[in-house]
C-alpha cells in the first residue's frame, strides 16, 4: 500500500510537506512569519508532494495559520517563565533557529531516527539561538516517553510540550495515556497542541486522508469533547484559537470559507473546526 506511486511513504513525508507551506509564507512581503531553512528542509520531495496529493496545495492558509499560533502561544509560555520547551514529535520544524529565542533557553526535540538524522544533516552548518538537543525516540514507545518525562523534569522549572501536528494520527487511547504520562512530569506546566473537530477529520479523510491512510499514516483523533477531552487527564483548555479565523484576520483564508465564520469556540460536533489550544495542569 506504501508503494512508489503513492505521494507520501510514510508519515515523516508529512513533514517535509509541511515545510512546504512555510517556505511560501516566507517569500510573501506580508509574511506572518520567516523561516529561512523551510525550503531546504522539504527538499524537492515536499514540493513534490504538495503536487502530488489529492489537495496538497488546497490549505496551505490552515497550515499558515497553525505556524502563527504556535509560535504565539510559545512566546507567551517563555515571556512567562519557561525554561524548558519540549518538542514531542518536532518533524522539520526550525524554531530553535528562526524565532527570537533567549539564549539561556533549553529546547528538546524528540522524533523518529530517520527524521532526526535528515534534518541534522540539512542543518549541520546553522547555529540554533538556544540551547539544542534531539533524541530518537518513538512517540507509542509508551514506557521510553515516561523515562524522558522523568529525566527532563529534573532539569527544568517549567517545562512547555509542544505537539504540532502529531495528535492526529494517534488514537484516542494514545493521546490519553501521553497526556497522563506529560501530567506526571512536576515541571510540565503546559502544552500546546492542534486539534480537529468530528466534522473536519470527516471530511479530511475524504480528501488528503485516502492517500495518508494508504501510507500508514491514518487520521484518528477528532475527540467530540473538543479540548475538553483533556481536563479529565489533568490539563485545562486555557486558550483556543481557530484556524480560519486566524487566516482571516490576515487575509489568507479562501473566499468561499468565509460563510463558516464566526466559529464555535472549541472542536466538537459536525462544524469543521481546526484550531490550536493552549492547554495547562489543572
Amino acid at each position: 500500500m506504501n508503494g512508489p506511486d503513492l505521494p507520501i511513504h510514510s508519515i515523516s513525508d508529512t513533514a517535509r510537506w509541511v515545510a512546504c507551506f512555510r517556505a511560501r509564507e516566507s517569500e510573501r512581503p506580508d509574511a506572518l512569519f520567516r523561516d529561512p531553512y523551510a525550503e531546504r528542509l522539504a527538499g524537492e520531495r515536499g514540493f513534490q508532494i504538495a503536487n502530488t496529493l489529492a489537495d496538497g496545495n488546497k490549505h496551505d492558509w490552515a497550515w499558515v495559520a497553525r505556524t502563527y499560533l504556535f509560535d504565539k502561544f510559545l512566546l507567551r509560555e517563555i515571556r512567562e517563565g519557561a525554561d524548558l520547551v519540549v518538542n514531542l514529535g518536532a518533524g522539520l520544524d526550525a524554531r530553535p533557529y528562526r524565532m527570537q529565542l533567549p539564549p539561556s533557553l533549553h529546547w528538546m526535540e524528540v522524533d523518529l531516527p530517520g527524521i532526526i538524522s535528515y534534518k541534522e544533516n540539512i542543518l549541520a552548518n546553522e547555529r540554533p539561538v538556544c540551547h539544542l538537543e534531539r533524541i530518537s525516540l518513538d512517540l507509542s514507545d509508551g514506557q521510553a516517553l515516561r523515562t524522558l518525562v522523568t529525566d527532563l523534569d529534573c532539569r527544568a522549572k517549567k517545562i512547555v510540550v509542544l505537539i504540532e501536528g502529531v495528535l492526529i494520527y494517534l488514537s484516542t487511547e494514545e493521546v490519553g495515556s501521553l497526556a497522563t504520562d506529560l501530567l506526571a512530569g512536576n515541571h510540565f506546566q503546559s502544552w500546546i497542541i492542534d486539534l480537529a473537530s468530528p466534522g473536519q477529520l470527516k471530511l479530511m479523510r475524504r480528501t488528503t486522508g485516502k492517500q495518508l491512510s494508504a501510507a500508514g499514516a491514518a487520521f484518528k483523533f477528532g475527540p467530540p469533547e473538543g479540548p475538553n477531552f483533556f481536563a479529565p487527564h489533568g490539563w485545562d483548555p486555557v486558550d483556543v484559537q481557530g484556524l480560519l479565523k486566524t487566516a482571516a484576520q490576515f487575509k489568507r483564508a479562501p473566499i468561499e470559507l468565509l460563510s463558516l465564520l464566526p466559529e464555535p469556540k472549541s472542536a466538537s460536533g459536525n462544524y469543521p473546526w481546526t484550531g490550536v489550544c493552549l492547554l495547562k495542569k489543572h
